[in-house]
């Protein structure tokens, strides 16, 4: 089970996404949807292991 945590430009977590059964179905979905998070001032997301409770990485949403 995976989902995003999404972050604002502080660092600070303002929301979740659903849950996905796999990362990959997770990263697709992402890739789908960066802009409108964006859009509502997400700046980054970390992709996390709902089950083991680990973070899987971490990535920005605007430009480098």
């Amino acid at each position: 089970m995976f989902g995003w945590t999404y972050l604002d430009e502080n660092g600070q977590d303002v929301g979740d996404s659903h849950h996905f059964d796999d990362r990959e179905t997770a990263e697709e979905w992402i890739g789908q949807s960066w802009e409108s998070l964006a859009e509502f001032g997400v700046e980054q997301v970390v992709l996390c292991d709902r089950r083991s409770g680990s973070h899987v990485y971490r990535m920005g949403l605007g430009p480098e």
